[in-house]
């Protein structure tokens, strides 16, 4: 297994964040590093924290300042809901082993702890599909082509 030492990692994180966060392209592409944003791997634990992605974003479909605005306020929206989410998810986790701790299986409560996530995913649906929308309107026809290229590549995931 190879291992970097810190200055060595120092050094490929400053690399790596002149490369996707700088203004400045620098003598590179800014897809050396594959590009996961929306996956959660390099912002917030939602997955949609909306600095970074929203920069990304900003670049990649070269977007106006009034679109980055709005596309802020998309993203912002979509990244509660997916936090509500995460609370659902854990309540439930609660409730499934609530369900099985005793010394009979209480099916009651394992049947709420699943009707919250289907709640709770659907609610989501919802707020991605309002987010897909919302976004759909604000790009121009070109801006989505290169958006669609994004999702259909895997460097974005929604």
């Amino acid at each position: 297994m190879c291992q970097f030492s810190r200055r060595a990692l120092r050094q490929l994180r400053r690399h790596y964040y002149h490369h996707h966060y700088s203004d400045d392209p620098g003598p590179c592409d800014r897809g050396d590093w594959g590009e996961t944003f929306m996956h959660g791997h390099h912002s917030d634990p939602s997955g949609w924290g909306v600095r970074r992605p929203l920069r990304f974003l900003a670049h990649k479909l070269d977007l106006d300042e009034k679109q980055v605005a709005e596309l802020a306020r998309i993203l912002d929206e979509l990244k509660i809901e997916r936090a509500q989410a995460e609370v659902d998810d854990r309540r439930a986790r609660a409730e499934f082993a609530d369900a099985i701790v005793g010394s009979h299986f209480d099916a009651d409560k394992a049947g709420a702890a699943g009707e919250r996530r289907l709640q709770s995913a659907a609610k989501l649906r919802d707020a991605l599909m309002r987010a897909l929308a919302g976004i759909h309107a604000l790009l121009s026809p070109e801006q989505r082509e290169r958006l669609a290229y994004l999702v259909r590549t895997g460097v974005l995931a929604f």
